[in-house]
């Protein structure tokens, strides 16, 4: 399943992959230039989706280090030749991914360690790509979303109808709902969530419908 949103200048695709059923997402400028965020799987799909896309990655970017949403990471290195980035915070839980896919009964080769440590407040830019980045750990110690103009990359924190799993190895409930307080429901109503599993949803219908809240 494959899915594509427009924000002004700027595109943002979802692909469903994997038997984990997670978001990969394509964020791209008129001119082509952007991110690939939590690649998941299916690696040779991806690479087909970013040329057809017509995006030229300047990076993978990856929300937080769970196994299901980057077993196509190595892949995407090599091919494309970009580095990954990700908080230090979740370095461990990146280090150890084959094994806990393995703990699953699945296969994920597991990636070299990133090429660079994403920085709270920091902004990513990819040509007229602007992602402000945003800590919000609770679903994985060192998960982070990321900011677009009207839009929100979430990965695993706020869902449509939900939010991330605190039972995980360095889950926290309580920093869960205060992050997504925090660096969520304070953004305009009508800002896009993209989640990293399900479909997009917006702060304003989270905020008076998601039970969770």
């Amino acid at each position: 399943m494959t899915q594509t949103q427009q924000h002004a200048h700027l595109s943002v695709r979802t692909l469903v992959t994997g038997p984990l059923q997670e978001n990969a997402l394509l964020v791209r400028d008129a001119a082509g230039q952007g991110f690939v965020v939590d690649p998941g799987d299916e690696g040779e799909r991806l690479l087909r989706e970013i040329e057809a896309f017509g995006l030229r990655p300047q990076a993978i970017v990856l929300t937080h280090a769970h196994f299901d949403h980057l077993g196509a990471v190595e892949q995407l290195r090599t091919t494309l030749g970009i580095p990954v980035l990700l908080h230090p915070a979740d370095l461990e839980i990146y280090r150890s991914a084959s094994q806990s896919a393995a703990r699953w009964g699945m296969n994920v080769i597991q990636p070299a360690d990133p090429d660079a440590f994403l920085t709270p407040g920091e902004v990513l830019q990819a040509g007229d790509v602007h992602l402000t980045v945003r800590e919000l750990p609770g679903h994985a110690p060192g998960h982070v979303i990321l900011k677009g103009t009207d839009f929100v990359l979430a990965g695993d924190t706020l869902f449509r109808g939900s939010i991330g799993r605190t039972d995980l190895p360095g889950g926290d409930h309580v920093q869960l709902i205060q992050g997504i307080t925090r660096e969520l429901l304070s953004l305009p109503d009508d800002t896009v969530v993209y989640p990293g599993h399900g479909g997009a949803t917006t702060v304003g219908r989270e905020r008076l419908h998601n039970p969770f809240l």
